[in-house]
Formats: C-alpha cells, sequence, structure tokens
C-alpha cells in the first residue's frame, strides 16, 4: 500500500502569531490540500497535526502533517511521521518557502543539501538522508539589509497576498502532480509555467 501513500509535510512555525509569516506558506499550502480532500487536521501522537485522504477515488492517499515544534526542529516529528506510517524518506514531499527562489515561482527537487534552509537541515538530519521531495515555494530576497530571518518571520506584504492565493493553488497543484504523475513530470509542467 505504501507505493500508493505520500507524506506531505508543510513546514512552519506553532501558533497564530506566525500563521500569516512568509515560514509558515508550507503549512498554508498543506491547508489547501486539506480542504481538497475533504479533511480535517487532529492532534497526532507524532507531535505533529495531520490529516488524511485521498486525492480521489482509488488514487493516492496523502498524509498531511504539520510538526507542533518550531521550523528548525522539524526534523524529530517528521521522522516520527515515517516511522509510525513505515514510509520511506522517499515517500516524503515537504513543502517550505525558499529564499532563493522569486515570489510567486515554484521549483520542485529530491534530494540535495539544505541550501542554508535550517529546517531541511534538520529532517534530512533526523530522516538520516537528504533523498526525499521539496516543493520549494519561492517568498524572495528580503530587501536591503534586512536579515534573512526577520524577513521570513514577517507577514506577506499586501500586493503580495494579492497572489499568494493563486502561488498556495499552484504549489498544491504540484504535489498533486507528484503524487499522481511523480517527480519528473511534475518538475516538467510547473517549471516550464514558472
Amino acid at each position: 500500500m505504501s507505493d500508493n501513500v505520500w507524506l506531505v509535510a508543510g513546514l512552519g512555525n506553532p501558533g497564530p502569531g506566525y500563521a500569516g509569516n512568509r515560514h509558515n506558506v508550507g503549512q498554508m499550502v498543506l491547508a489547501e490540500l486539506a480542504a481538497r480532500i475533504g479533511a480535517k487536521f487532529g492532534k497526532h501522537k507524532t507531535n505533529s497535526t495531520v490529516a488524511e485522504g485521498f486525492l480521489r477515488p482509488g488514487g493516492p492517499k496523502l498524509i498531511l502533517a504539520k510538526p507542533n515544534s518550531f521550523m528548525n526542529n522539524s526534523g524529530g516529528p517528521v521522522s516520527q511521521l515515517l516511522n509510525f506510517y513505515s514510509l520511506e524518506p522517499s515517500r516524503l514531499i515537504v513543502v517550505h518557502d525558499e529564499l532563493d527562489i522569486p515570489f510567486d515561482t515554484l521549483r520542485l527537487k529530491s534530494g540535495g543539501g539544505p541550501g542554508g534552509h535550517n529546517g531541511i537541515r534538520d529532517i534530512i538530519s533526523a530522516a538520516g538522508t537528504p533523498d526525499f521531495i521539496r516543493v520549494r515555494v519561492g517568498v524572495g530576497r528580503p530587501p536591503g539589509r534586512m536579515d534573512a530571518a526577520d524577513f521570513v518571520l514577517r507577514d506577506f506584504s499586501a500586493a503580495e497576498r494579492q497572489a499568494l492565493p493563486n502561488l498556495l493553488v499552484d504549489a498544491a497543484d504540484a504535489v498533486e502532480k507528484i503524487a499522481d504523475d511523480g517527480l519528473t513530470a511534475a518538475q516538467q509542467h510547473f517549471h516550464s509555467i514558472n
């Protein structure tokens, strides 16, 4: 069964004070996916909030997970979820913010280093491998001399909030395409339009 099951982890920080931050865009994408599959998030014993459902009858099962830890400590909950559901890291899709990609752009990849993203670094460490899929949601670079850590902990600007719903839809579409058709097909589709 695990060949048609995907663990989709949306990274962010817990609590309402962080909900609109750029750093929480991964969790925003999971909210879009949960609405599509008609699933509600509930507490899970792996220090995560989880929603489960199928893309369609007979289609791939998605286990949507928001770690309840802070971003930099995402690895423990994600590793626990992989163990709980008996999934290999190759069945993991991590949705996260990416500073090195312009806002409103997606990039999909598998493997590689953390690229300065501490949440990804912690997942690589806890999972023991970098070989999982990432949906990298571009949030752009901080303006002027603003510190990157300060930038990602700020809410999206008013102009960005206008485009944000479409970006969340695109990122959710990318997760669905990966689950349905594989990473290569998803890259060919989304990298050509972004």
